[in-house]
């Protein structure tokens, strides 16, 4: 093996990067599929009207709008899966790390059940697959985002160093948030697909702000360069999803104050919509990464009022007293 004791082979690194990356495409071009309601162009999986989904004449369906994109997100799909399927190759010929191996066979078999729901989405033609396919799908990114992050990582970094800034109430609201973040993608999701919970939707955009501009605060004060540049990811996060949450709202629901009346299916709404999603999915990925971190450091004693709080309390001290 060509690593150190505490770093991931770096093609390993490379290819999780690049799953990550490649990830991107189906999910950009899903989100445009459900904002153009593209999603049934076909009616038959895995063909395309009837023909091989790889022999299909895709490039002669530009002025299709809808059976193209749609038939580009399912060749995205194919694409995500021969990278998955490369990436649990390189995984198993260069790095003999169970967990590593383990991560790259999960992110395999949840592109194929990916896949299978987005099909069954098809043959069943029904709008809450539809809605779960897009949930799963940023679940999948964000484990291929997590991914990435870990094989970068080296335990070693910073080892002896003890942030002594987070508290366990920012340290719960660390790790609270990816579920408040996942629930509002949720809420999301039932406006897209459904047309309900918009004003649900609204309210958790506001707690998933708040909590997330705690989070960040305490974040980028810390005493761990590892735990600032998560709070750095987790910022340019929050910056692009309220930008585009104000800009998915004035061009899908228009603001009459200042003259602005949304015109149903412009360009501007059908990009921005998408790119919404997509920063929703993007934001779920760093608060998830952000959570990692953070437990990784509580873990290796380097958050110090948690293993003030745990070397304090009764069961820590009959742990001890057993010890002795």
């Amino acid at each position: 093996m060509s690593h150190t004791d505490d770093q991931v082979n770096l093609t390993v690194q490379r290819f999780a990067v690049l799953t990550c990356i490649v990830a991107l495409l189906p999910i950009c071009v899903g989100a445009l599929v459900t904002t153009l309601k593209a999603g049934m162009a076909f009616a038959d999986w895995p063909t395309s009207d009837g023909q091989n989904m790889l022999l299909y004449p895709w490039l002669n369906d530009l002025r299709h709008t809808d059976k193209f994109v749609e038939h580009g997100h399912r060749l995205a799909g194919v694409l995500i899966g021969l990278v998955s399927i490369a990436l649990v190759a390189v995984t198993f010929a260069k790095e003999e790390r169970r967990w590593v191996r383990t991560w790259s066979v999960v992110i395999l078999l949840t592109v194929i059940a990916q896949g299978l729901l987005g099909g069954m989405r098809v043959r069943m033609n029904e709008q809450v697959l539809a809605m779960t396919h897009s949930i799963t799908g940023g679940l999948f990114f964000t484990l291929c985002f997590v991914f990435a992050f870990l094989v970068r990582r080296r335990s070693s970094d910073e080892r002896t160093r003890v942030d002594r800034r987070f508290s366990p109430m920012i340290y719960a609201v660390g790790i609270l948030l990816p579920v408040v973040v996942l629930g509002q993608y949720v809420l999301g999701g039932f406006f897209r697909h459904l047309g309900r919970m918009l004003h649900e939707h609204l309210a958790g955009a506001l707690i998933v702000s708040l909590l997330a501009v705690v989070l960040l605060t305490a974040l980028l004060r810390s005493d761990l360069l590892s735990l600032r540049r998560r709070g750095r990811w987790l910022g340019l996060a929050i910056l692009i999803q309220i930008g585009l949450g104000l800009g998915s709202w004035v061009t899908k629901l228009g603001f009459p104050t200042f003259g602005w009346v949304a015109s149903a299916n412009s360009p501007a709404q059908n990009v921005v919509c998408s790119l919404h999603t997509v920063g929703g999915m993007f934001l779920l990925a760093t608060a998830a990464a952000a959570a990692a971190e953070l437990l990784l450091r509580a873990r290796s004693g380097q958050i110090a009022e948690l293993t003030a709080l745990f070397s304090e309390s009764p069961l820590s001290s009959g742990r001890n007293g057993g010890l002795a």
